[in-house]
């Protein structure tokens, strides 16, 4: 029997992104220089004092058995004061807070909880992967919306409740958005309340962005909305915000039958997070909150020089207003080579990787996804790196592109 014979796998495409991955890793281990701007793995440290937590909690000797599947109390109160601190949103630690191993696996868990096969999903397209796969694997069904909060936003999601059978059940929204970086305000969440509450729509919404906006412009929980969590359940993690994004640290916030589902599920899964790791993160929320302002200001300094610099190697790129990605069309001479084939000859002629739209969804093709993970120095390195690759192919810059 081949792997393709189970009834799961069967329902997976191949994951696109892989073969660029794969083709940065042979470049890696062939010994070539690659600017890895592909996977939004944050190249900076936690805190100095999230890592001490770490190693003194790991040493005692009884903190290393199982620890608890929804969380310790300690560390869903944290977030509770995160919320409350950040949003003026109060949530009750013990039914309304349940910690994730990271907001993938939370989503993940959600799907198993609340899907099944015959139920339709209303999700994102282009979205980040586990915004639809959480939910294919779990048998449902998915109806693609826009990512742009325009009027066609609206359109499509009362298309999608006039003309699919069954009925959708749940939308999944994510702002700022991955991998487009799309941003809304809390006008676009009260909006989205009273549509949910109207046509009885559970809203999934993955905050994973939340302290990386820029230009002065905090981002909104959907939380904020007076009687959200009625029908919401909202996703959060550490991994951007305090760097920590192997340490697998999210949380899952907001309405308490979608919170008791999915903690039930857990329970059957896994035991959580090592306790050494979710003391830390109490560390984190509760310590010092200078990283998040840092880390913030040093990616939006990083957009600056990457629009900057790839504008004059020739190649315009919309300035993200949040999150760690730039979401960039392909030069204009290039478009019908596809984001793959590009992103391909880009890591081949270039030696900077990208991640192709196209493993977004169909609807992130013509685009890429760049993360702002190397330095200052390193982004301008990749421009001129790009502005060679885009003179290969008779795009016609100054003479002077990149060099800054």
């Amino acid at each position: 029997m081949s792997e393709d014979e189970f009834y799961r796998i069967k329902r997976l495409p191949p994951y696109v992104i892989a073969e660029v991955n794969a083709m940065r890793a042979a470049a890696r281990a062939a010994g070539e220089d690659i600017i890895d701007l592909g996977m939004g793995n944050p190249d900076l440290p936690p805190p100095a004092h999230v890592i001490e937590k770490l190693c003194e909690v790991a040493m005692k000797p009884d903190a290393h058995g199982y620890s608890q599947s929804k969380g310790i109390p300690g560390l869903r109160k944290a977030q509770a004061n995160y919320y409350a601190r950040r949003f003026n949103v109060e949530l009750d630690p013990e039914s309304e807070v349940v910690v994730t191993m990271g907001s993938k696996e939370g989503l993940a868990s959600l799907a198993t909880a609340i899907t099944g096969p015959g139920d339709v999903v209303l999700a994102p397209n282009p979205s980040y992967p586990i915004h639809t796969f959480g939910f294919i694997i779990a048998g449902a069904t998915i109806r693609s919306v826009p990512t742009t909060p325009d009027e066609n936003y609206w359109r499509a999601l009362d298309r999608a409740m006039a003309f699919t059978v069954p009925r959708p059940s749940i939308l999944v929204v994510n702002y700022p958005s991955n991998p487009t970086a799309e941003a809304v305000d809390l006008a676009f969440y009260e909006r989205l309340v009273a549509w949910a509450k109207e046509n009885k729509v559970w809203v999934l919404s993955d905050l994973a962005y939340s302290e990386l906006y820029y230009d002065g412009n905090p981002t909104p929980s959907i939380l904020q909305v007076p009687g959200a969590k009625d029908v919401a359940i909202e996703f959060t993690s550490m991994s951007k915000t305090y760097s920590m994004a192997g340490w697998r640290m999210g949380f899952a916030v907001g309405n308490k039958r979608l919170i008791a589902a999915m903690t039930r599920v857990k329970s059957y899964l896994d035991y959580g997070a090592f306790t050494p790791i979710q003391a830390a993160a109490c560390a984190a929320l509760n310590g010092p909150q200078d990283i998040v302002q840092k880390n913030r200001d040093l990616y939006q300094k990083r957009r600056d020089v990457m629009v900057e610099s790839f504008a004059r190697a020739g190649w315009d790129i919309p300035s993200p207003k949040a999150s760690m990605f730039a979401w960039a069309p392909l030069p204009p001479a290039l478009k019908e080579m596809g984001s793959l084939e590009f992103s391909k000859q880009l890591l081949t002629h270039a030696k900077v990787a990208v991640a192709p739209g196209v493993g977004y969804g169909e609807d992130g093709e013509g685009y890429v996804r760049i993360a702002m993970v190397e330095n200052e120095q390193r982004i301008r390195q990749a421009a001129r790196n790009i502005r060679k690759f885009l003179a290969m192919h008779g795009v016609n810059t100054p003479s002077v592109a990149a060099e800054g």
